[in-house]
C-alpha cells in the first residue's frame, strides 16, 4: 500500500493513500481530543462542538455548507469518540479541493451563531433522550461508567441534559482553542487523490492552525464495578466487561482473536452454547476495544428477565473454560480468517482506509 506521510511546518500530519482504480476520494481531519479531554463542567462539549461545526462559518451559512457539498454529489459528516473527533467528506476526484476548503472552514472559522446553537442544543437533547430509550445504548454507557468511574473516559460522550443545557458559545470556543492544535491533528485522504496536490492545498488552507501543544487527556484508569438501570424494558440487557490492552499494545490483536473465538460469529462458543443449544437469547457477541492507554473486553447479550441468572452462569463457565483450556487451532483459524476478511473488505472502501 503506497501510503505517503508529510508534515506541515505548523505540525499538522498529512497522510494519503492514492488509488488509481477509483473515482472518489474520502478525506477528513482527525483531532486527538474527544470526550476524555473534557473537564467535568465541559461534559458533552466535544460532541456539541462537532455538531456546531456544520452550523455556519464566517464565510458560509449552515444551509450553504449543505448545498455546496451536495451540489457536487458529496457527503459530509463528523463523529465524536472518547479519544478523538473526526470531520470527513467523500467527493468525486475533481471536487476534493472544495471538500477540503469546507472542512478547513468549519474548523478554523466556526461562527457559533446563537440561534443555531439553541436549535442544535434541542437536537442533542433529543439525541440524549433517544439513547435513554434504547436499552443497547444505555447498557454500554453503564458499562463504560462502571469500568472508568469518576473520570472522563467513563462519562457518556453525549453529555447529560443538564450539562448540554448549560453550554454557551464560550464553552465551545474554549475547548476548540485548547485542543484543536495542528500537532494534535491529522489530515488523511484515500482514493482518487494526489499527495502533492493534497499537501499544497493543506499548506494553503490549514497553516493558520495553532502550532502549539495540546494538553494530554486525563488518564483512563480501569476500576470495574456494577452499574444498573431499573427502567422497564421487555428484556434484560447486560454487558460483562474486563480490562483489555490499549490499541497500541502488542496484545491488542490477541484480544481481538479471543473476542472472536468467544463471541464473534455464528460458530463462536457463546453463540453456539447460549443461542443454539440453550435458546437463552437472540443475539450475543464479544468484542475488544482499545483506547490509547487501556481497553475493554466485553460480552453483550439480552434475554428475558427470568433467564438472566442462567445466562450469567453460562458466561462464567465459558470464560473459565477458555481461561483454563484456551482455544483450538481450528477456532483460532476461523477467527483469523474473519478478521482478515473484515480488514481487507474495509480497505476496499476509501472511507475506511482514510480512517485507518
Amino acid at each position: 500500500m503506497s501510503v505517503v506521510v508529510s508534515r506541515l511546518r505548523n505540525g499538522l500530519t498529512v497522510v494519503s493513500h492514492p488509488r488509481a482504480d477509483v473515482e472518489t476520494v474520502s478525506l477528513g481531519l482527525w483531532v486527538g481530543a474527544g470526550s476524555r479531554s473534557e473537564d467535568l463542567p465541559e461534559h458533552g462539549v466535544a460532541h456539541f462542538l462537532e455538531h456546531m461545526a456544520f452550523k455556519g462559518t464566517d464565510r458560509r451559512s449552515a444551509q450553504a455548507i449543505a448545498e455546496e457539498i451536495e451540489a457536487v454529489g458529496g457527503e459530509l459528516n463528523a463523529a465524536t469518540g472518547v479519544d478523538s473527533t473526526a470531520y470527513y467528506a467523500r467527493v468525486l476526484r475533481q471536487d476534493f479541493g472544495l471538500a477540503l476548503d469546507i472542512l478547513s472552514d468549519i474548523i478554523l472559522a466556526p461562527r457559533f451563531d446563537r440561534t443555531e446553537l439553541a436549535r442544535e442544543r434541542d437536537v442533542i437533547l433529543q439525541e440524549i433522550a433517544s439513547a435513554q430509550d434504547s436499552p443497547e445504548d444505555m447498557v454500554f454507557d453503564l458499562a463504560q461508567t462502571a469500568a472508568f468511574p469518576d473520570q472522563p473516559a467513563g462519562r457518556p460522550i453525549l453529555g447529560t441534559a443538564k450539562s448540554v443545557k448549560g453550554f454557551k458559545s464560550a464553552h465551545l470556543k474554549t475547548y476548540l482553542a485548547t485542543h484543536y492544535h495542528a500537532p494534535n491533528m491529522v489530515l488523511a485522504a484515500a482514493g482518487a487523490v494526489d499527495h502533492e496536490r493534497l499537501l499544497a492545498e493543506a499548506e494553503r488552507l490549514l497553516l493558520p492552525l495553532d502550532p502549539g501543544t495540546a494538553p494530554e487527556p486525563a488518564p483512563a484508569l480501569y476500576r470495574g464495578g456494577v452499574a444498573r438501570n431499573e427502567k422497564s424494558f421487555e428484556q434484560t440487557h447486560l454487558v460483562l466487561a474486563f480490562e483489555a490492552p490499549p490499541y497500541r499494545h502488542a496484545d491488542y490483536f490477541a484480544a481481538q482473536v479471543c473476542a472472536g473465538a468467544l463471541g464473534g460469529g455464528m460458530s463462536s462458543r457463546l453463540f453456539q452454547e447460549v443461542r443454539e443449544r440453550r435458546g437463552l437469547c437472540y443475539a450475543i457477541h464479544a468484542f475488544a476495544s482499545g483506547l490509547s492507554d487501556t481497553g475493554m473486553f466485553a460480552i453483550y447479550a439480552a434475554c428475558g428477565p427470568d433467564r438472566a441468572a442462567e445466562l450469567l452462569a453460562v458466561l462464567h463457565d465459558e470464560l473459565l473454560r477458555a481461561a483454563e483450556s484456551g482455544f483450538s487451532e481450528e477456532e483460532v483459524g476461523r477467527v483469523k480468517a474473519q478478521l482478515k476478511m473484515g480488514l481487507l473488505a474495509g480497505l476496499e472502501s476509501s472511507g475506511a482506509r482514510a480512517e485507518q
